[in-house]
């Protein structure tokens, strides 16, 4: 069924009528587009989400709208049994590998029939070129702790490398760091550093994943996402590292509230599974993010790619603001001359009604 969705949502979307004029954007900017990561890097934005299959893929586009009619590119395809299947959380971070930069990729995935045997991989280009090609590299684990784990991300502090995953222990699925020796190998234990402890963070299922790292100025964050996936409450939280060691659990303290989530005035419902990019000309920040656009919605292919600029506050913290509703046009980022292909995508939603 994912895969019959995702043929549909590129079929649906070639067809796409005139561009709507003035640099505005409505989201979303897919018909199905879980755990969406988006950069901008030289001179194009590039999208993956969540496949559900045994292959991963990449959109590219020079405009943000025109990520809505771009094609998905198969990056990598797995045969291997032990990694084959349920492939979700894309990313992809640029770091210093042995032979100089490249593109590493980093997703979960496990076997066929079952979500029992998730664990987090990396591919690695052979270039700087987003679309690769890639290869294989590794699974990431912590020999000690060789469990479930999944959303795996990239935290970088003072020139040092971490890794940042989520795994349960007990009922909590909570947030672990670990330290890296290269892009893809850990070189220390994992350390809990958040579980869930608010009512905001327990609808539903204990629930602290989707880590990634958010810098600002002096000040770094790890942005995740609260209570299970399958609710309407699916929402965005914050840590903030106070400048100890990032291994210690003492050096990250959780924000009380959330900081994003349902907008029932809106029609956004469990926005979640967060990534962030700049604009073309690097002075605004955006962020990327799935939700529903009912209360029904769940973990599934329905949940839809969205963005929106969001500012800071005076004490340096992100202010995402409320999640837009699919039928208000938003600014194109700054630097960016595009059209939206698509304006009236939302009335293709109905297809899996």
């Amino acid at each position: 069924l994912l895969m019959i969705a995702l043929g549909l949502s590129v079929g649906v979307l070639q067809a796409a009528p005139p561009q709507q004029e003035g640099g505005g954007l409505r989201n979303p900017l897919n018909l199905s587009g879980p755990d969406p990561w988006l950069q901008y890097y030289d001179g194009y934005y590039y999208l993956a989400t969540t496949t559900g299959s045994s292959s991963l893929t990449m959109r590219r586009s020079p405009t943000l709208g025109g990520l809505k009619t771009s094609s998905p590119v198969q990056i990598y395809a797995e045969t291997e049994p032990s990694r084959c299947c349920n492939m979700w959380a894309p990313e992809f971070h640029l770091l210093d590998g042995p032979n100089g930069p490249r593109w590493y990729y980093y997703y979960s995935a496990g076997t066929s029939d079952t979500l029992d045997n998730q664990h987090t991989h990396v591919l690695e280009s052979a270039g700087t070129d987003q679309m690769g090609p890639y290869t294989y590299k590794a699974r990431i684990f912590d020999p000690v702790n060789d469990t479930w784990a999944i959303d795996g991300s990239i935290l970088q502090i003072d020139g040092a490398l971490y890794f940042l995953f989520s795994s349960w222990v007990g009922p909590n699925q909570s947030l672990f760091i670990a330290p890296m020796s290269d892009p893809w190998t850990l070189n220390g234990p994992r350390v809990l550093i958040a579980e869930p402890q608010y009512d905001w963070e327990r609808i539903g299922l204990n629930v602290n994943e989707g880590p990634v790292a958010l810098y600002h100025q002096d000040k770094v964050f790890i942005i995740y996402s609260a209570s299970y996936c399958a609710t309407p409450d699916y929402s965005l939280g914050m840590l903030t590292w106070t400048g100890g060691d990032p291994l210690s659990p003492q050096s990250w303290v959780k924000h009380p509230e959330p900081l994003f989530e349902r907008s029932d005035a809106n029609g956004v419902f469990g926005p979640g599974h967060n990534g962030f990019f700049t604009s073309p000309d690097g002075t605004e920040n955006w962020i990327v993010y799935h939700a529903n656009d009912s209360a029904a919605g769940a973990c599934d292919p329905q949940r839809t790619t969205r963005v929106q600029k969001f500012t800071w506050n005076e004490d340096g913290t992100p202010n995402f603001g409320v999640p837009v509703p699919l039928t208000e046009t938003i600014a194109l980022p700054s630097g960016d001359t595009g059209a939206d292909p698509m304006p009236d995508i939302t009335q293709a939603l109905t297809r899996f009604a």
